[in-house]
């Protein structure tokens, strides 16, 4: 079984090349961001004292090529060691079999939900602290975007693996959430429909599924896990409507005496812990309003929301809420946003459990940021 699985890859590309068509000569586009933030938060009184705080967030790299039909596309971004260091944000191996159909191999996004972002805010919205928006795995997907109808059809082998170990624990250095601690996530399989109509009102109708396997590194057992979701987005004028329903679930093989209601996740250099069952709602707006002032260009407002309904009855719900706006001045894009969260474990309270447990005495706690960033 593992010589099949090894020459999976070999065979995939022996038949892209005999696909492949005619390129003279290689290209290559490299482009990339250069990132300031400043926050003030209200659980930091020290911070408070100063102002809040204004410094690096984040560099980043991204390189296209092409020759004979066949493409890579990488993001590396660098941020500071304690959010993590050096991370692939992305990167794969594609080829176009029409301007329709699309096959990636690698570091790829998970088809799920509304794509690419299920929101309009610097901070993203709830699902992607759950792994649940522009998340990337290791797999095979395609794809095929036709003008009614779009799906999308996936395998992923894992998570994104850096360590290679006999027993190694999933490394926190990662840009997208993933199942962390005892637990791996492995052979997870997604598909993702949408239906799209409309001219001056656009819709898109969709639903999405993923299934998979949690691998526990000390019972050598393997559970599951599954999410489940209906999302809607409309397109009219100036206005942008995202709303997702979201049902997950997940039932790891853990070792006697660690509970089953509670998995880890970790990103961006650390862990925490996620209730293992809960619905996700959320809901996000924006609108743009064009405008000559100098060098901006556009102004883009948006309020995004979210709420975590966890299944244990004696977990505290979380929320999140993001009332902001994105102004655009050429190649500039400045991200300023007042961010709330409740039992939140980015905003405020306690940081390794808001999202499990919580705390029933919690408080709503806010972030003002501002996210400065050249893109090039």
């Amino acid at each position: 079984m593992q010589r099949t699985i090894s020459i999976l890859p070999a065979l995939i590309f022996l038949l892209l090349g005999l696909f492949s068509t005619a390129q003279e000569s290689p290209e290559v586009d490299l482009g990339g961001a250069l990132r300031f933030n400043y926050n003030l938060s209200s659980w930091k009184p020290e911070q408070k004292n100063r102002g809040g705080d204004f410094g690096y967030d984040m560099f980043r790299i991204n390189a296209v090529a092409a020759y004979k039909g066949v493409y890579v596309n990488a993001e590396f971004r660098h941020y500071s060691e304690s959010f993590g260091g050096g991370m692939l944000k992305q990167g794969w191996f594609g080829y176009k079999f029409n301007e329709q159909d699309e096959l990636q191999l690698g570091l790829t996004q998970v088809p799920f939900g509304i794509q690419q972002y299920n929101s309009h805010n610097w901070f993203f919205n709830l699902g992607y602290y759950m792994g649940l928006e522009d998340d990337h795995d290791m797999g095979l997907k395609l794809i095929h975007l036709g003008e009614n109808i779009e799906y999308h059809l996936a395998y992923f082998k894992n998570a994104e693996e850096l360590n290679f170990g006999n027993t190694s624990a999933v490394s926190p250095s990662r840009y997208s959430y993933d199942v962390a601690g005892n637990n791996k996530e492995v052979h997870q399989g997604n598909i993702k429909f949408v239906y799209k109509v409309g001219d001056s009102l656009q819709s898109r109708f969709g639903i999405s599924a993923q299934y998979g396997g949690l691998y526990n590194i000390n019972t050598k057992e393997t559970g599951d896990h599954y999410a489940l979701a209906l999302h809607y987005e409309a397109f009219y004028k100036s206005w942008n409507l995202k709303s997702e329903a979201m049902l997950v679930a997940h039932n790891p093989q853990n070792e006697f005496g660690n509970s089953e209601k509670i998995i880890t996740m970790a990103a961006y250099g650390a862990p925490y812990e996620v209730a293992a069952d809960f619905k996700l709602y959320t809901l996000a707006v924006s609108r743009d309003v064009p405008v000559d002032w100098g060098p901006i260009s556009n102004l883009q407002f948006y309020n995004d929301f979210g709420w975590m309904q966890k299944k244990e009855a004696a977990f505290e719900d979380s929320f999140m809420n993001v009332t902001g706006v994105l102004v655009t001045a050429g190649n500039l894009y400045t991200y300023i946003d007042y961010a709330a969260g409740y039992n939140h474990s980015w905003l405020g309270g306690n940081f390794v459990d808001d999202f499990a447990a919580g705390n029933p005495n919690a408080k709503w706690e806010a972030r003002f940021n501002i996210n400065f960033g050249y893109y090039f």
